[in-house]
């Protein structure tokens, strides 16, 4: 009788878990189905990326049940997991080939750079919270994205050592874009960047053609403001 007893709650546990990780892929799927592909996002390679990365392993405990839904959380230090939506719409914007060098700006939960190892060789993001810095770094490590290097400093200097990129997301608004990291982008590279001040900030997607960059305004986004150190 006992060891029935011990079986099932073996078995109960493992139905849990299972239950528990079944809901969240449900969860994911709508989420990309819904709240991305219906809003215009279109690229296979991205879609596959945003089904594939667990959103709920960057996100905090106490809002884990909120994980999918269309917003951005709260990370802890003031800071954010943008709404999937704006991942998925910049990954596409930034146009990622497989042999990519991408520098990220603003690590914060470490979602972003775990989208674009997906679908790029080389991830290098910068943070300048340590706290944040050194659970994201931990996390990626956990989850075997060895193509993901992560340093805490501060974003408006860019990495000149891996410079140039072919690819540079920001994921914090500066009121203006960095000129160091315009001089890190590879020439025929794209830079998707947040720029404004709180209140009026727009998305734009930047291209280096021939050593000038040709700017375009995306859609009106609300970022976190990108600070120095």
């Amino acid at each position: 009788m006992r060891y029935l007893l011990i079986l099932f709650i073996i078995f109960a546990i493992v139905n849990s878990v299972i239950a528990e990780d079944v809901d969240f892929f449900s969860q994911r799927k709508m989420m990309v189905e819904q709240q991305i592909q219906k809003r215009g996002v279109s690229d296979k390679k991205v879609l596959d990326a945003m089904l594939k990365v667990e959103r709920h392993v960057f996100v905090p405990s106490d809002v884990r049940n909120l994980s999918y839904i269309d917003s951005p959380l709260p990370i802890g230090k003031g800071q954010t997991i943008s709404q999937p939506y704006i991942v998925a719409l910049m990954t596409e914007l930034a146009d990622l080939k497989v042999d990519d060098r991408v520098l990220e700006i603003g690590t914060g939960s470490g979602y972003q750079a775990a989208i674009l190892a997906e679908l790029s060789e080389e991830v290098y993001t910068i943070e300048i919270i340590p706290e944040l810095a050194k659970r994201a770094e931990k996390l990626l490590k956990e989850l075997a994205y060895d193509n993901i290097k992560v340093r805490e400093g501060d974003g408006y200097l860019g990495w000149p050592e891996y410079a140039p990129f072919d690819v540079i997301m920001v994921t914090a608004a500066p009121p203006a874009i960095p000129e160091k990291l315009i001089e890190q982008l590879a020439e025929g590279g794209r830079m998707v960047t947040p720029v404004g001040e709180a209140g009026n900030q727009v998305l734009r997607l930047l291209i280096k053609k021939q050593g000038d960059v040709v700017e375009e305004n995306i859609i009106p986004v609300r970022f976190v403001p990108m600070v120095h150190e």
